[in-house]
């Protein structure tokens, strides 16, 4: 997150600290599975951006929607705000699956009062040019571009931790 900590000392926040829990390959259940450990040694806040890889294995977008949701159940009795930064299924899935998965982010952001950012990817599918060569993960170029997408909605989740 070294890109995401940069631009926030750029914009007016060098105190904050992003400290990545992500594991490559995570599926919501998997980080699920490990919130109480991503936050064994506390945090003010939490950005949620799993999913993606959910839907590259076809798994159903209600188990995917049940961990987000117990996910953020979790975060919102802890007292923590949450970014919760979206994904979107290609048209390649189904009209059914497509639109089940696209919905899940929106609909628990606002049931749990969660900032969204609405694409993790946004400004970057179909520039293969920002993408490594599996044309799956973003290169230095796109993480900056998704850095400048998402950090608006990341100084604002600063701003309900507190004083």
């Amino acid at each position: 997150m070294p890109q995401l900590d940069a631009w926030l000392a750029e914009n007016g926040h060098p105190q904050a600290e992003v400290v990545n829990m992500g594991v490559s390959g995570d599926t919501t259940a998997g980080g699920r599975a490990r919130l109480d450990w991503a936050l064994g040694d506390g945090a003010d806040a939490v950005i949620i951006a799993l999913g993606g890889n959910d839907m590259l294995r076809g798994i159903a977008p209600e188990s995917s929607r049940a961990n987000l949701e117990a996910m953020l159940e979790d975060l919102v009795q802890r007292g923590l705000p949450v970014l919760l930064a979206g994904m979107q299924a290609p048209l390649n899935y189904g009209p059914d699956y497509k639109a089940d998965f696209d919905a899940m982010y929106p609909e628990l952001a606002a049931r749990h009062g969660a900032l969204l950012h609405p694409f993790f990817l946004e400004g970057l599918v179909g520039e293969r040019e920002l993408f490594q060569e599996d044309g799956l993960h973003p290169n230095a170029e796109g993480v900056a571009r998704m850095v400048e997408a998402i950090g608006p909605r990341v100084i604002e989740l600063i701003g309900r931790t507190g004083p």
